[in-house]
């Protein structure tokens, strides 16, 4: 049973999972602001500018659908905090697997709300979003993001700036590793626009299926 824990550590930090959950994040990001009222379910900085413009201009019913996510994803912080201080031991699955699957829910029931309740489902998909950075920090060793590109892209800049200096091999791998995820996720922002433009309200369910790949990968050694 150690091993086996052992393996789904492993998996739980390996390229392949981050892949799958950095298009997964993407998406996420192109349907909420193309579906769901020009709302950024996992950029938060661009919801807090749009809340402060929203309030500067005396728009207060506007300003509440960008506040709404942003206490959605402290939020989903918070929980994460305690789902992995109670089942950190658990020893059927890992406790992030716990997680994957509250965010598979999440953003199911997300894909089910009609148009009138956009701002429930954005609040879903920011919880859902929180969870998964909070959840999955670092890929082959290297703290990296699967659900938004600012840190990454500083990252990889800083480690080919290294590189040029130091020559050092290592700092080029680290860089390049990050430009991947970076394209990893434009990739699955431009799946997210596409098939949300030929779905509508469904298609984030492309983005749970995602999730649901990497839940069953994390039993794989």
């Amino acid at each position: 049973m150690t091993k086996m824990l052992q393996h789904q550590r492993q998996m739980s930090e390996s390229m392949a999972l981050g892949i799958v959950l950095t298009l997964a994040g993407g998406f996420q990001d192109a349907y909420s602001y193309n579906c769901r009222g020009a709302v950024f379910a996992n950029a938060q900085t661009g919801n807090i500018v749009l809340l402060g413009q929203n309030l500067a201009n005396g728009n207060w019913q506007r300003a509440l659908h960008y506040l709404f996510p942003l206490i959605a994803f402290i939020s989903g912080v918070y929980i994460t905090e305690w789902v992995r201080e109670f089942y950190k031991n658990y020893k059927k699955v890992h406790w992030r697997q716990i997680i994957l699957i509250i965010e598979i829910v999440m953003l199911f029931i997300a894909g089910l709300l009609p148009q009138s309740l956009n701002t429930l489902s954005n609040v879903l998909m920011s919880f859902a979003c929180a969870m998964q950075v909070n959840s999955f920090r670092k890929f082959k060793g290297i703290p990296c993001a699967t659900t938004m590109c600012i840190g990454n892209m500083r990252s990889a800049t800083e480690m080919l700036c290294k590189y040029h200096i130091t020559k050092n091999p290592e700092m080029k791998k680290k860089s390049l590793h990050y430009y991947f995820i970076i394209l990893i996720f434009g990739i699955g922002a431009a799946l997210g626009s596409i098939f949300t433009n030929q779905i509508g309200n469904h298609a984030i369910w492309i983005s749970a299926f995602l999730m649901f790949i990497g839940f069953i990968m994390m039993f794989v050694k």
